[in-house]
This record gives C-alpha cells, structure tokens and sequence, in this order.
C-alpha cells in the first residue's frame, strides 16, 4: 500500500511531478517553504495534488514551530518549545500555551487540507545543535508534561501526532543531515532517559507515529535506529508497545547512506520495520526509489489511519472550534510577546 512520500519542487506540479505522485507506490507529499508562496497558492497546490493522485494520500509537513516552521506569512507564529518552560508563568499556564501552540499548529494546517505535521519533537535538549531548542527540555519529565498538553491540543484540533526521533537525538552532536552520529551510551542510560518519554507518552495513547532518529546506538544495534528491526520491532513494537505508525526519516541525509543505494536504504527502513519513507530533496533519489520497489510487496497500510476526517470535504468550522483557536493565537502572541 504506496509506502513512499516524496516532494515537489514549486508553488505548482510539473508534468514529470505529476506523474510520479500517480506512482502506484507514491502514497504522500510532503511540503517545504519553497512550495509556499501565499495561502491561497497552497490551497490550489494541495487541490491539485488530491485532484491528480484520486487516492487516500498522506499531505505532510515539518511545521513544529520555532526555526522549524515551513509556512510564515498568513500564518500563526509558533514559538520554539524550549521557550514553554522559560516563561514566567505557572506550571498550568505553561501547560495551557504547550496545547494552545500544538492545536493552532494543527488546526491552520488541516483549514488547507494537510493531514499532519511531523511533530512534536521528544528528544531531550541535550547537546545536540540540530535539535536544541526544538525540545521541550532537558528533562524527561518536563517533556512528557509539555509535549503531552501540546499533541492534546494537536488531537483536539483533529490531526495526529508524530514523535520524533526516536529513541532520542538529543546526546549527539553530530547533525544527521550531513553526518553519522553514534550515540555511546548504554542502553539503560537511553531507556531512563530518552526513552521514557517515548513510553509514557505511547502507554499513554498519545503517540499515534513514530520517527526514528538516524543515529547508531552500538550498545544495542550497528545499524541507525530508522534501518534497525531491533529498535523497531523488538524495542518500539513488543517493549513499548506501540501500535501506531512508523516513519523512516528522510533518506537522502547523510547518516541514511550507510544503507547503501537511496532504494536500499527503502528497503531496509521496510524491512526493519517503517510503514513509509521518506525521500526528500531529490527528484531523481525518489525516482530511484518509486523504480527500485517491488509493486508485488503487500506494504503496511497503518498510515491510512493518519488521514484527517474531514479529508476531501469543504466542512464549515464550528463556533466553539474557532473560539478554541482564537484563545490558541491570542495565549500564543502574549509568549512571542515576552521572548521578542
């Protein structure tokens, strides 16, 4: 069932884009900023994509907030979620902003028909730059406190949550973008660590996806968590238990060409145990991979579980649901207030 989201480079579909959103294994898209002009060019952008795929398609976007927020004018300003326990307020105002920014994130996008946003962010804000302030903290505590009122608002608003990376990205210094980073650490140090947010938040029923970081763990696996069946399967699955979908990160980062060629890497992310993966920034890297496939595999269809209700259909939004989201970027605007 169409594992692999890819992307498009413009405010509009080419041709060639067109035809490979039609790829009987392509089964998502996911935005940047390039693809984002003003509200209504994305409006017709994702009308056209659901238009040319007629199929139950994945629209995604990295859209956490703070530096990773991919739309900007028109569009609500999310703070970075280190920023949530810095401000001078209590516990329960903290908690209040925490699900106001996770329901205003969710509730703009899903106005455009966008199914999800990879977010929010779980590692713990340890030494790694390319995380940094994306975490909530340094704490696995204060983590599962504010990223939990943050996917409660995400899921009040309608859309699904995705936990990122796990089992935490946080203790390396290395971007997995350009490097390979190796996490040293013991197993045990990870599970009381990095890893409970991850288990609370899924014993929890808060977690709906999961994406693995591209970081190597030696104390438990050679192989980068995203392409490891032990950390997946064995760890995530049966340990955790969770149920819920499993992303690869993107396969074109660096850390990912340990796995060999742009479509093993694919394979191996599926085999190890990813619902769909992600081939970013590429064209010809996605049309390797849409090539490379087996259309005869019988692939995972737990991502069809992430699609919004509301998917193909013009629904008026209810007063109480825009009173909610009015509170959102009013509670949201007083915390950019005090940190501008």
């Amino acid at each position: 069932m169409s594992p692999v989201i890819l992307d498009v480079q413009s405010f509009e579909l080419s041709p060639v884009e067109r035809e490979m959103l039609q790829h009987p294994l392509c089964g998502g898209l996911i935005l940047f900023s390039r693809n984002y002009a003003e509200k209504g060019q994305l409006s017709a952008l994702i009308k056209d994509i659901r238009r040319t795929v007629k199929k139950p398609f994945l629209i995604s976007v990295d859209h956490e907030g703070g530096r990773v927020q991919r739309f900007r004018e028109g569009f609500t300003r999310i703070p970075a979620m280190a920023t949530i326990e810095n401000i001078d307020v209590s516990q329960n105002v903290q908690l209040e902003l925490a699900q106001a920014m996770g329901f205003c994130m969710a509730y703009e996008l899903l106005q455009l028909d966008i199914d999800i946003s990879f977010a929010p962010v779980l590692d713990l804000n340890g030494v790694s730059e390319v995380i940094g302030s994306r975490a909530f903290s340094s704490e696995p505590d204060q983590v599962i406190r504010l990223s939990g009122a943050y996917i409660e608002g995400m899921h009040k608003a309608g859309m699904k949550s995705t936990g990122k990376h796990f089992p935490g990205h946080g203790s390396v210094t290395e971007d997995s973008h350009i490097a390979m980073p190796v996490d040293q650490r013991n197993f045990e140090e990870i599970k009381e660590q990095d890893m409970r947010v991850f288990q609370q938040l899924i014993a929890a029923k808060k977690i709906d996806a999961v994406m693995p970081a591209h970081v190597v763990y030696p104390s438990v696996d050679s192989k980068p968590a995203g392409f490891s069946a032990i950390w997946i399967k064995q760890i995530l699955r049966k340990q955790l238990g969770f149920e819920g979908v499993v992303f690869s990160d993107d396969l074109t980062m660096q850390a990912a060409s340990i796995a060999g060629s742009v479509t093993d890497r694919a394979e191996h992310a599926i085999e190890a145990g990813c619902d769909m993966v992600l081939v970013c920034n590429s064209p010809s890297q996605a049309e390797k991979v849409l090539d490379g496939l087996s259309q005869k595999k019988v692939y995972s269809q737990r991502w069809l579980d992430l699609l919004h209700k509301e998917q193909y259909k013009e629904v008026p939004v209810k007063p109480e649901t825009q009173a909610i989201y009015l509170e959102s970027v009013r509670l949201i605007n007083l915390a950019n207030e005090q940190f501008s």
